[in-house]
């Protein structure tokens, strides 16, 4: 270990230097393969080769890994994708302007019902085992509307954080199958690594998180995994490498290294040549702390439906590096801006609009890997108009029509359409 000299905590101050000369990054993580690219970063030697020492820290929550950023007991963070999208436009508690140059890749969410709430999705919709994620959304429409008419109670659904991909894609596929999120189910806070255990206390009856957890449920035998982020959406951004923008100003070339580093890290995880030994050291208590065999299987897409040996194989279940993975994409920023739109977090604005924008920065990304800049043409793309990158539903999101699309859905929040989340952020 590199002994460490001194830490300047100063705004603006320079990252932490070993007595080698190396410079040290203080990155936070929740415990997720999706993490993957980070921590192969700090373990396979590819920040050193940068001339960078990653300082991991396991944190607990979203929230956590927020404010440790703010008050700058991070210099980087693995973050969920909408989180530097809400913290530009000052939405949830202690919003700090956050920027993001680099995807941490695509993939690797899923959603996980109570294999009691799934039986009766079966029940009464005649459903079969190779029902789609759509056919499994309208199924449980249907045991919504039979719990409505019997007086019951509606489900509890745990997702990881109000600004977050899971959230959002939770949300799409409840609304693509005709349930509106906000009043025909109960939607709370869940930390991922806290998922299946309260799966199987009955605390709540489905969540939406990342991998290992909805393996983890499922070869327990107390959840069966309904849909993959796949199936709402092939594109949709994970997690993202999240900073300070005034400490990216003022370390450019440490920026720059490190996207360098993590490229290479990205380059070597989508490698399934190296997928044994990124197990390895996922699965470790450092880490993610969660069987290397469900690890493994996860990482090739190999999925354990439920415990009864059902079985689904999603090719490139995680993309870590190919087809732009690691660009960050204005238009992807500007979808989840639209989300907040239609689930009543904002209210569509010229000013937020471009606040959104900047959250995502493909200049730093290009600048760094040696991109030219006509690659930048298509940063404000039109998303989903290919079949094979299609929305469940069939909508497509064209960044320069935000607020018509965030209203054309048959199913949208009926809040306020500024409403503040301080409440429901944790």
């Amino acid at each position: 270990m590199m002994s460490i000299t001194q830490r300047n905590g100063s705004l603006g101050a320079p990252a932490l230097v070993t007595q080698e000369g190396s410079r040290v990054l203080r990155a936070g993580f929740i415990p997720l393969v999706d993490a993957s690219v980070l921590i192969a970063a700090a373990e396979f030697g590819f920040a050193r080769k940068e001339g960078l020492t990653l300082e991991l820290v396991k944190d607990v929550s979203w929230a956590n890994v927020r404010d440790r950023l703010a008050f700058r007991q991070f210099d980087i963070a693995h973050m969920l994708s909408p989180m530097p999208v809400a913290s530009m436009l000052g939405l949830g508690s202690n919003p700090s302007p956050t920027i993001t140059p680099f995807s941490l890749g695509k993939g690797g969410n899923a959603i996980t019902l109570s294999t009691r709430l799934f039986g009766r999705m079966q029940e009464v919709a005649s459903l079969s085992d190779q029902a789609s994620a759509l056919d499994n959304a309208k199924a449980l429409a249907a045991v919504l509307a039979e719990m409505r008419d019997a007086g019951e109670m509606p489900p509890t659904f745990g997702m990881t954080y109000p600004f977050s991909s899971h959230n959002y894609e939770f949300r799409y596929w409840l609304a693509a199958g005709g349930i509106d999120p906000d009043r025909d189910v109960k939607m709370v806070v869940v930390p991922p690594p806290l998922t299946s255990d309260a799966l199987a206390a009955g605390a709540i009856d489905g969540f939406c998180v990342g991998a290992p957890w909805n393996m983890v449920a499922s070869e327990r035998g107390v959840g069966r995994i309904v849909a993959a982020k796949q199936d709402i959406w092939p594109s949709a951004p994970e997690k993202v490498i999240g900073m300070r923008p005034e400490w990216a100003e003022a370390h450019p070339e440490t920026v720059s290294r490190l996207i360098v580093a993590l490229d290479a890290a990205a380059r070597w995880c989508d490698d399934p040549a190296n997928h044994d030994g990124l197990a390895e050291v996922l699965a470790t208590d450092r880490f993610i702390g969660a069987p290397v065999d469900i690890i493994r299987h996860v990482l090739a897409g190999e999925f354990s439906l439920d415990a009864q040996g059902h079985r689904r194989v999603i090719d490139r279940y995680f993309t870590f590096h190919g087809d732009m993975a690691n660009y960050p994409r204005p238009s992807q920023a500007l979808w989840i801006y639209a989300q907040m739109i239609r689930w009543g977090q904002t209210g569509f604005s010229d000013k937020g609009q471009a606040s959104a924008a900047a959250a995502y920065r493909p200049d730093l990304y290009r600048n760094a890997i040696g991109l030219p800049d006509s690659v930048g043409q298509d940063d404000f793309r039109v998303e989903g108009s290919l079949e094979t990158d299609a929305f469940m539903d069939g909508f497509i999101f064209n960044p320069a029509a935000i607020e018509d699309y965030a209203n054309a859905f048959p199913v949208r929040s009926h809040l306020a359409q500024r409403a503040s989340s301080a409440d429901t952020d944790t």
